[in-house]
């Protein structure tokens, strides 16, 4: 069995579980592309729409042993397995690899954070808000931070900046740690645990912030892919919106004069318009289109309160 059969083979026993995609990718092909290669410790970035004399030639000059025309039979067997694992468990990939990959950099996950996924992450490497900074945007802060990975990437980026990344969870901070150190950025990126705002007493230029978000009927409804991941991440009441309500009453006092905040709040744009009717936001365009992000400024939300 060559390389191309067997993430054919793997494709189709995924198909056939009928598993569920979103934590990396969309559809069962990509899934068992991302395991396979991982576990056969090939690069994730391999054009496989290429001859695989061509692949195999690429992966030899980077002093890599395996022989795509022939998997090992040990190989084939540890790939299946890996399958089998995801189809049975119904965990998502990034759990089982403890790898999750975001606007190209990679990042350690495990169960005690939700897989980093965020369009967040593409703003901020595009500089879709850069617009709303100026040279003297240096403090960010990174709400809900997970795994850590919004942060890493707010420092790669904004290289003059000053990076806190919080949590409510201990161990989701634990995570994060780990993706500091892993990107030596222990010098830039402060993490704290704190309960929404109640531990943050500095102001800051720019917030990020991919809260809870999804709505009581949504979470009723998640496959079980996204049941694996941990609640306090995901589940935001009756329509979604109790963490935000309490955030964009707490943010002003946190907030520098120009400051804005970028926040996700996925398919639940409706549920925001109705909570917050008078508050003018700037929605963002990401892959996803215009509902998944929106931009808010100081400016907008002192106004909303008065």
């Amino acid at each position: 069995m060559n390389l191309i059969q067997l993430i054919q083979s793997g494709a189709h026993d995924l198909e056939q579980a009928q598993v569920a995609y979103g934590h990396g990718t969309l559809n069962a092909h990509d899934e068992a592309t991302w395991l396979i290669l991982w576990q056969l410790k090939l690069p994730l970035d391999l054009d496989l729409s290429e001859d695989l004399h061509v692949i195999q030639n690429q992966i030899t000059d980077l002093g890599l042993s395996c022989k795509l025309h022939h998997i090992s039979a040990e190989q084939i067997s540890a790939c299946k397995d890996l399958i089998g694992k995801r189809i049975q468990t119904r965990k998502p990939a990034a759990y089982l690899t403890q790898e999750a990959w975001l606007q190209g950099i990679s990042f350690y996950v495990d169960e005690r954070t939700i897989v980093p996924r965020s369009f967040i992450a593409e703003l901020i490497v595009d500089g879709a808000f850069d617009g709303w900074l100026s040279e003297g945007s240096h403090q960010f802060l990174d709400l809900c931070t997970g795994n850590g990975s919004l942060a890493v990437l707010c420092a790669m980026t904004y290289p003059d900046t000053f990076v806190l990344g919080a949590d409510i969870s201990l161990e989701a901070l634990e995570v994060a740690k780990i993706n500091v150190e892993k990107h030596h950025l222990g010098e830039r990126i402060q993490l704290l645990e704190s309960d929404g705002l109640q531990a943050i007493h500095a102001k800051f230029d720019c917030i990020v912030c991919n809260p809870p978000y999804v709505c009581e009927s949504s979470m009723q409804a998640l496959p079980d892919e996204y049941k694996a991941e941990p609640v306090i991440a995901l589940a935001g009441g009756a329509d979604g919106m109790d963490f935000v309500r309490q955030l964009l009453r707490d943010l002003p006092q946190r907030m520098n004069k120009k400051a804005i905040l970028i926040l996700e709040i996925g398919n639940e744009r409706e549920h925001f318009e109705n909570a917050f009717p008078r508050l003018e936001a700037v929605w963002l365009e990401t892959s996803a289109g215009e509902d998944q992000v929106l931009l808010v400024t100081r400016e907008a939300l002192m106004k909303d309160l008065s």
